[in-house]
């Protein structure tokens, strides 16, 4: 616009501005009484203007994975989820609340009491509690004892104890936490080579306010009885053979929705039992017979043949979506292989069955496993990876896989790394056929996106796991092209459907999330998935 045509705009803006008035006071357009010149004008964009947006910034947490520099007792208000071993998670009120074994880096945890707990908000950050049972309830020396003269044997004055694996469920008003107590002692010499272990024993107590960490114990619920199969004298150190059928320890607790309860527990010896509980007590209905003590709802093999059956820790849940109760079982010695198998069933008795429809509660190997010994690129990984806890947020309708995992052996600048036992928490999503998948990536809180088939293409790491027996699977670098083909150390194609955050890759179905890169140098936000071959192997992937 020229600079004349835009004065006359400006007169005439004026006029009409200022009213027939002004129109007749002036002859500002004559050519005797030439006015001043018009001051230029605004130039207004008609086009609405957004505000700019500021970019969205996440701050995930920070805490290192090599907690040794604060492993101390003294540093335990700074331990998070350092220390952790075999976890059980509850929520009340606005927090959720973690009990564990007694296990620590350098036994930092000894002469503080036992089963301690720690609790969090968001499943992040985790404030340490300290011990909910000081000394061993004097119950337990009374019944070993006992056990003990029936059996012709001497008594034991001062039994030394191991305090493992609780869990805590809420009953109705109360908090109950099932534990694991087991008898250090041999039963008779003092060559283990020679004479099993005494007795374990599973005990209760109670509270009905978790923030306060006072308890009530309420005694014994079931202990391991021989069965007659085997007497308690060893051939030798690789006798296996236990003299009692069920291990009284790693207790699981399940109400149905019918209001039954039931205790699921053991270890190694023979399988995973059963026992249904009084409501009223929370113990068995009675204990004097062998077939008190629960029947057999999952095994690793025959026991006729082999009673040493490698695998323990399970947990039960009911999905009431899919309708199925899962057994979650930890298989292999927990130091470096310990993995984790899941199997389901319509009825709390079983049977249980795996992805391949094998019978796991007759013995047959359970598939799928959920969890191995991995490492992702730029880290040392993670092994001992098992033994949880499966959780749900009511609120949020989000369900957890909570474990202990430990860094491998040998990892430079760290005495004895295979002894860092760090808390896991991570989500767990189902897949369309109705099993669950973990995620490959610890929780973090990362707020949940709109995930577009842009944001899938890109390098990514994948694991697809086989089951080696201590032996940490590693990751590959694949390419997600845009137009859905795969490159890299994989070929063929995926395809994304939004909605249900659901990636197809050559196949195979895995759940999208939104996710926090531990093992990054400088840790930020990425994407995973995580998903489950036709066989029930694992597989995890994140975004570079």
């Amino acid at each position: 616009m020229s600079t004349t045509g835009s004065h006359s705009i400006n007169c005439k803006a004026l006029l009409w501005a200022f009213g027939l008035l002004l129109v007749l006071g002036m002859q500002s357009c004559s050519k005797d009484e030439p006015s001043a010149p018009d001051p230029e004008p605004e130039v207004i964009d008609p086009t609405p203007t957004e505000p700019e947006e500021e970019e969205e910034t996440f701050d995930g947490p920070t805490y290192a994975d090599d907690y040794t520099p604060l492993a101390a007792w003294s540093n335990r208000d700074s331990w998070n989820l350092a220390n952790v071993h075999d976890p059980t998670v509850v929520k009340q009120g606005n927090y959720y609340y973690m009990y564990q074994t007694d296990a620590s880096y350098g036994n930092a945890h000894e002469g503080n009491g036992h089963f301690h707990g720690r609790r969090s908000k968001d499943l992040v950050n985790w404030e340490y509690l300290g011990a909910t049972m000081q000394n061993a309830p004097t119950w337990v020396k009374g019944s070993l004892n006992t056990n003990r003269v029936k059996m012709g044997l001497p008594e034991i004055e001062n039994p030394s104890y191991g305090y493992w694996a609780p869990c805590v469920r809420q009953v109705g008003g109360v908090y109950r936490m099932y534990y694991s107590l087991v008898v250090h002692e041999l039963i008779e010499g003092d060559d283990d080579c020679t004479s099993w272990g005494e007795r374990p024993y599973i005990g209760m107590m109670e509270t009905t306010d978790l923030a306060s960490n006072v308890w009530e114990d309420k005694g014994m619920v079931v202990t391991a009885i021989p069965d007659g199969v085997e007497d308690y004298y060893r051939d030798d150190c690789g006798d296996w053979s236990s003299y009692y059928k069920f291990n009284g320890i790693d207790p699981s607790f399940i109400e149905t929705p019918e209001g039954e309860q039931w205790l699921i527990y053991g270890s190694w010896m023979t399988g995973i039992a059963a026992v249904q509980l009084d409501p009223t007590t929370g113990k068995p209905f009675q204990l004097e017979t062998e077939q008190d003590y629960g029947i057999r709802i999952a095994g690793r093999g025959s026991p006729a043949v082999n009673r040493w059956q490698a695998l323990e820790g399970a947990e039960v849940i009911y999905n009431e979506d899919t309708g199925y109760y899962y057994l979650f079982l930890a298989y292999d010695e927990l130091s470096k292989a310990y993995n984790t198998r899941v199997a389901r069933s319509t009825s709390i008795l079983g049977p249980y069955v795996g992805i391949n429809g094998a019978n796991v509660s007759q013995g047959a190997e359970c598939w799928p496993m959920l969890t191995h010994p991995y490492a992702f690129k730029d880290h040392t990984g993670w092994v001992g990876f098992s033994h949880c806890a499966i959780f749900k947020d009511d609120l949020s309708g989000k369900w957890y896989y909570a474990s202990q995992a430990r860094l491998p052996e040998g990892v430079p600048g760290i005495n004895v790394s295979n002894a860092v036992m760090m808390g896991h928490v991570r989500e767990l999503e189902w897949t369309s056929d109705g099993w669950p998948v973990v995620a490959p990536e610890r929780y973090a809180a990362v707020p949940e996106t709109e995930i577009t088939e842009a944001d899938i293409v890109g390098s990514w790491q994948q694991i697809t796991m086989e089951y080696q027996y201590q032996v940490q699977q590693t990751a590959q670098n694949v390419t997600f092209n845009a137009d859905g083909t795969l490159g890299g150390a994989m070929s063929g194609s995926w395809s994304l459907e939004s909605a249900t955050k659901t990636l197809m890759v050559n196949g195979i179905e895995c759940k999208l999330l939104d996710a926090w890169d531990w093992e990054a140098s400088t840790r930020k936000v990425t994407l995973s998935y995580s998903g489950l071959t036709d066989l029930g192997r694992p597989v995890w992937a994140k975004k570079n």
